[in-house]
């Protein structure tokens, strides 16, 4: 470790009360995606004591108000910009113990956004900028978690977003134009045997965001079930067929589909005229969701018409697949190591997992690494998440990031010049990432009836 990372690591460390503080007020207030004002309205004043400007959002002319901030930290010296960014949202998970008004921080969003204002305050110490070039911009943004898709419809509906995830919605801002490489890190659980600090793999699936709605008819479900065209039947035949596509996925897609039926509004003695379904369709490619989401719709239109149901589909872009550059994870794999030792440090260049981020919009279109920092117990998503080790998952994380920076903007950027020169994007650009992504919409009756009951289907963009 040398001197410089020495003085890195004493500018985490004179602000730890500060993410510590911001640790635990967001861990109390928890709020889900595009609703999380309370963690939105404690940390941009914390950053305007810090004497930053801080751009909001939800004030960017011609769009609706959502919660998110960004700051620049410009360096003086000409070069390239780094984005860093630290998720504001919570999930829906009543059962926790810990839950407030249902909702709990248990994917560890409240970490990240205290580790970025932690960042903040270490870049404001005397010299943490020597020898640095270009910017860093510090993003608090809402809405990673893909959850509650009927309210993001509505908001979408109303003009108040135009996509589902926080990162693509600021991306559709321009809060991402003229960024040119991006880094975050997320918290872990470090299982039994596996004492890491730091740890990352290659990357993970993306995602469609689906809505599906059965159309029946109603009628007494005991003196005239004939009469009537049981919704919940159709969907239940539809999940049934997907079921049976299952082994036609290719394992090198990694496709997964996980439906969540959403209930219906009506007696025990009458037949569901609607059943509500949310699901994703994920794969390690857009190609492979979008080919594979194809059959989906078709499977459940077959549903439907077997039942003589109708069926109303909904698919809105979710998150695309998240490849991290090889290069630069090598350079914070480097980094975790001078920080605390390359035995407390797993960084594995082929695992893929089956989740889903919409940092993976990000590296479609930049090279960018999100890598986790350990300090936490249980199951991410799960009643048992619990932070255990605050020391490790805010300032061993903050050090690591700092290190990173200077990695990347140190010695005339010469690293991140690098990185960036070398990366091949998905999508030359971030108009073409959207031109391709805005393919995946579609809303459509997919089972129409005519008034002699002939069917005509249309499952397809």
């Amino acid at each position: 470790m040398n001197e410089r990372q020495k003085q890195l690591i004493a500018n985490a460390e004179k602000n730890r009360d500060l993410m510590y503080d911001a640790e635990a007020f967001i861990w109390k207030h928890p709020q889900t995606g595009f609703t999380e004002w309370e963690a939105h309205n404690y940390l941009v004043p914390k950053y305007e004591v810090l004497g930053y400007k801080v751009n909001l959002a939800g004030k960017i002319p011609g769009f609706g108000d959502i919660p998110g901030f960004w700051i620049d930290i410009d360096t003086g010296r000409e070069g390239p910009t780094l984005a860093v960014f630290g998720e504001l949202d919570a999930l829906d998970i009543a059962n926790h113990p810990e839950s407030v008004n249902g909702m709990t921080h248990c994917c560890g969003h409240h970490a990240q956004s205290a580790v970025l204002l932690g960042l903040a305050a270490a870049l404001k110490e005397p010299g943490a900028l020597d020898g640095l070039c270009g910017k860093i911009r510090l993003i608090g943004v809402p809405a990673e978690e893909m959850i509650q898709l009927a309210f993001r419809e509505d908001l979408r509906k109303k003009g108040v977003i135009s996509y589902m995830g926080g990162k693509v919605e600021f991306m559709h801002r321009g809060i991402l134009d003229g960024v040119d490489i991006a880094m975050m890190v997320h918290g872990t659980a470090a299982g039994e045997g596996e004492p890491y600090d730091f740890s990352c793999g290659l990357g993970n699936n993306g995602c469609m965001a689906k809505t599906i709605r059965y159309k029946g008819k109603s009628a007494h479900a005991g003196g005239a079930p004939h009469m009537g065209i049981n919704a919940e039947y159709a969907a239940m035949l539809g999940l049934q067929a997907v079921n049976n596509l299952r082994e036609t996925f290719q394992e090198k897609d990694y496709i997964r589909f996980h439906p969540i039926m959403m209930g219906v509004n009506c007696a025990v003695n009458i037949i569901p005229d609607e059943m509500k379904i949310e699901s994703y369709v994920r794969g390690k490619t857009n190609e492979a969701i979008k080919r594979e989401n194809n059959k989906v719709n078709r499977a459940l239109a077959g549903a439907a018409l077997a039942m003589g149901a109708g069926v109303e589909l909904t698919d809105r872009p979710g998150y695309s697949p998240e490849v991290h550059d090889y290069d630069f994870m090598k350079l914070v794999e480097k980094c975790c190591c001078d920080l605390v030792g390359e035995d407390r440090v797993k960084f594995d260049y082929t695992e893929w997992s089956t989740g889903s981020s919409d940092f993976g919009d990000i590296t479609c279109v930049m090279p960018g690494v999100q890598f986790n920092a350990a300090g936490i117990t249980g199951t991410l998503h799960g009643i048992d998440f619990k932070v255990v080790d605050r020391e490790r998952l805010l300032t061993k994380n903050a050090e690591a990031q700092l290190f990173v920076i200077d990695a990347l903007l140190g010695d005339g950027a010469e690293n991140a010049k690098r990185i960036i020169a070398n990366y091949k994007p998905t999508y030359n650009s971030i108009k073409e990432y959207f031109d391709d992504i805005n393919s995946f919409i579609l809303d459509k009756d997919a089972v129409v009836y005519d008034e002699n009951g002939n069917a005509t289907i249309d499952f397809k963009n």
